[in-house]
């Protein structure tokens, strides 16, 4: 079997990072983020990244931390809403954003993974969303094509993995992970906990480990994106 666990985030990715690749990160806000890669990311060096996930983090983790250093050339996202740094490379025209519906982007990457090159939606028909793109006749209704998305590289986090890198995620960190997984020509998994082969329930198993190629351990700091509480 080939060992497909690595003993740090920034061994895990040496040799599969170079400036211009397009990075597809799993999570949605600050909840199920391979955070732990993504500093490894960061710490790499390389810039001129294209970076596909449902938002940008926020101004000091996350992708967050690739905005500040400038090493983002271009954000594919459906929500942005969190960043101010984001906010302001964007107004000023230094970053370059693909919005998408949030349900577009999720079946893009699903589709990529799939290997389906494209399909048709009506999501976006009429809008700006629409613009530029093929659109088409089916059965009386208009639909927009949207073209599936194949990264050369996917950051993912899991709650568990096993040696093979058949992975289970842990409630809404699911998210956009699985997608991510099948999307990307190389898969590096962060987990919080590695299990022997034959501990996971096969009938559990979220994402199987064909699409994972790296495993690493991490302690994750499980930030909170926004506190809301209740007056005493």
């Amino acid at each position: 079997m080939v060992d497909k666990v690595f003993d740090s985030p920034s061994t895990a990715l040496a040799d599969l990072v170079e400036d211009g690749i397009t990075v597809a990160v799993g999570g949605f806000g600050l909840c199920g983020i391979p955070e732990q890669l993504i500093t490894a990311l960061r710490d790499s060096g390389v810039r001129d990244l294209v970076a596909v996930s449902n938002n940008a983090g926020v101004d000091d983790w996350g992708l967050g931390l690739l905005l500040q250093t400038r090493q983002i050339r271009k954000m594919v996202s459906s929500y942005v809403g969190e960043n101010a740094e984001f906010e302001r490379q964007f107004m000023a025209g230094e970053l370059e954003v693909e919005f998408n519906p949030q349900g577009t982007l999720a079946e893009r990457m699903r589709a990529g993974g799939a290997g389906i090159p494209a399909f048709f939606t009506k999501t976006g028909v009429g809008t700006l969303v629409a613009e530029g793109k093929e659109t088409r006749d089916f059965d009386g209704e208009i639909y927009v094509m949207e073209r599936g998305i194949r990264a050369d590289l996917a950051l993912v986090k899991a709650w568990k993995a096993d040696p093979s890198g058949n992975l289970v995620f842990r409630r809404t960190a699911r998210n956009f992970n699985p997608m991510v997984a099948a999307c990307g020509k190389h898969t590096v998994v962060e987990v919080e906990e590695l299990v022997d082969i034959g501990q996971l329930d096969p009938d559990g198993i979220h994402t199987p480990g064909i699409y994972v190629d790296r495993i690493v351990v991490t302690t994750s700091e499980k930030r909170i994106e926004q506190r809301t509480v209740r007056p005493d």
